[in-house]
């Protein structure tokens, strides 16, 4: 039983610093990267005077008001 603590502490710190890397990188390959590109993509081709335009014509906007 000596050095039991420190042994299963060692074992659970290595554990868990491999855990967290782990989770870090399942996370920015598997939602930021993805959705940075998602933002990318939208963003290529957006045409804000088109959106305004549209948002208009549905009387969406309140200081803009469709004629």
């Amino acid at each position: 039983m000596r050095g039991l603590l420190a042994r299963r502490m060692k074992f659970h710190l290595i554990g868990a610093f491999v855990v967290s890397v782990g989770s870090a990188a399942l996370y920015k390959f598997g939602v930021a990267e993805p959705r940075k590109q998602a933002y990318a993509d939208f963003y290529r081709n957006y045409d804000p005077m088109k959106d305004f335009k549209a948002m208009k014509a549905a009387g969406v906007l309140e200081s803009a008001p469709a004629k």
